[in-house]
C-alpha cells in the first residue's frame, strides 16, 4: 500500500508539470461537478505553457446555489489560496463572478479545450473515488443511488426497494414452467425467488402462462398480507406485459404496482398502453440493474425447466419396467439425477441404494437397452 501511494504521488508529480503547450499560456483552468450534497471543482494553474498545480476540493451546499455560483466561488478562493494573477480563465460555463483583472474563456478547440478536457477528467475522477469510499463503508448508500437513478429513469412515483421479475419457459410447448426472482435493495435476494408450474395452459402460450403466474403470485402475497414490490418487470415485449395487466387488473392491483416489460432484442422498456418504447442507456446502472433481473429470472427458469424435464424422461423410460415402483424411482432420480448416470453406475452402486433384487433387474434393462440413445 505505501509503495502504490508513493507511486500515485509520483505520478500526480507529473501530471502537474506536464507541458500542454508550446504557445507558452499562462492562466487558470476550472471544472466543476455536482450531486445533491455537494460541488466539486477542479482546478489547474497553467504557467508558460505547462501544468504546475492541480488540486480538487470539495464544497458542501448550503442553500440552492446554482452551478454558476458554486463555479464563481471556487474560482475566487482558489486564486487567493494560490496567490494567482493569471489574466484568462478557462472555464466550461460562464460563472456568476465579474473579476476586474480577469477574463473568461469557453474553449471549443485546441490546447485550451484540451486542458479544459483535463480539468473535466481530473474532477470526475474525484468524485467517483469519494463515491466509491463512501459506498465502501455504507452499501446501502450505493443501493440507494441506484434505485434513485432507477426512478427517475423509469419515471417512478416511489423508490423501487423490492423489484420482482418474471420470465417463462418451455421447448416446443412441453413442461412448462415460470420463475419470479426477487431484488432487494438491488440485490438478489435469493431465499424469495419461486418456481411455478404453470397448470393452465397447454401447448406454447407464452401470454396464458403469464396471465396465470401473475395472478397466483399476488393472489398469493395478498392473502398472506405479504409486502407487495413497488416494481414488477416481465421479460417479454408488448404482449407479455399485456397479459401481466390483465392478471393486475383482475385482483385489483393495476395501479397500485408499477410494471415495465423488457424486449430482448434492442433492450427496449416497454409500459402498459404505450406502443412506443423507451430507450434507456446502454451503459446506466437502470439498464445493468433490469438486464441483471432479467437473466438471473431466466437462468433460474431454464435450470428448474432442465431438472423438470430431466425427471420425466427417468421416469417415461422406467414407467415400464416392471418390478420398479414409484419409491425406486424416486431414490434413483434422487441418487443419479439422469439415465446415462443410472447406466455408468456400478453394481454395487445399484445393489447398495435399492437392494440386490432390484439392482438385478436395472442391470438386465441396461443391458437389454445399451444402444438406446442416452440423454
Amino acid at each position: 500500500q505505501e509503495l502504490k501511494e508513493k507511486l500515485i504521488l509520483i505520478q500526480n508529480f507529473r501530471e502537474k508539470s506536464q507541458v500542454v503547450s508550446n504557445f507558452g499560456y499562462n492562466l487558470d483552468v476550472f471544472a466543476l461537478e455536482q450531486d445533491e450534497q455537494a460541488a466539486y471543482i477542479n482546478y489547474l494553474h497553467v504557467v508558460n505553457g505547462a501544468i504546475n498545480q492541480a488540486y480538487t476540493f470539495e464544497y458542501r451546499k448550503k442553500l440552492n446555489e446554482t452551478k454558476e455560483e458554486l463555479l464563481g466561488l471556487g474560482i475566487v478562493e482558489m486564486r487567493q489560496r494560490f496567490g494567482s494573477n493569471s489574466k484568462e480563465i478557462i472555464v466550461p460555463f460562464l460563472p456568476d463572478l465579474k473579476l476586474a483583472d480577469a477574463s473568461f474563456t469557453i474553449p471549443q478547440r485546441g490546447d485550451k479545450r484540451t486542458l479544459l478536457q483535463l480539468s473535466e477528467k481530473n474532477v470526475k475522477q474525484y468524485q467517483l473515488d469519494k463515491l466509491k469510499k463512501a459506498e465502501m463503508l455504507n452499501p446501502d448508500q450505493r443501493a440507494t443511488r441506484i434505485l434513485k437513478g432507477v426512478q427517475k429513469d423509469l419515471r417512478l412515483k416511489e423508490i423501487p426497494w423490492h423489484i420482482e421479475c418474471f420470465d417463462n419457459s418451455n421447448i416446443q410447448g412441453t413442461h412448462p414452467v415460470a420463475a419470479c426472482v426477487v431484488f432487494k435493495k438491488a440485490k438478489p435476494a435469493k431465499k424469495e425467488y419461486r418456481h411455478f408450474n404453470v397448470k393452465s395452459v397447454t401447448g406454447p402460450d407464452d401470454y396464458a402462462s403469464m396471465r396465470e403466474i401473475v395472478e397466483r403470485r399476488y393472489s398469493r402475497l395478498l392473502n398472506e398480507g405479504a409486502p407487495l414490490p413497488q416494481l414488477i418487470v416481465i421479460d417479454g415485449g408488448k404482449g407479455q406485459l399485456h397479459a401481466a395487466v390483465e392478471s393486475l387488473q383482475k385482483i385489483g392491483l393495476y395501479g397500485k404496482i408499477a410494471v415495465i416489460g423488457i424486449a430482448k432484442r434492442l433492450e427496449e422498456i416497454y409500459y402498459p398502453g404505450d406502443s412506443v418504447p423507451l430507450y434507456i442507456d446502454k451503459n446506466s446502472e437502470t439498464l445493468k440493474l433490469i438486464q441483471q433481473l432479467r437473466d438471473e429470472a431466466h437462468r433460474f427458469g431454464i435450470t428448474f425447466h432442465r431438472q423438470k424435464r430431466s425427471k420425466s424422461q427417468i421416469r417415461s423410460e422406467l414407467d415400464d419396467l416392471k418390478g420398479i415402483g414409484k419409491e425406486t424411482k424416486k431414490k434413483l432420480l434422487t441418487r443419479f439425477k439422469s439415465i446415462k448416470r443410472i447406466r455408468e453406475a456400478t453394481d454395487e452402486e445399484l445393489t447398495d441404494l435399492i437392494g440386490k433384487s432390484k439392482a438385478t433387474l436395472i442391470r438386465e434393462w441396461i443391458n437389454d437397452n445399451r444402444n438406446k440413445t442416452e440423454i
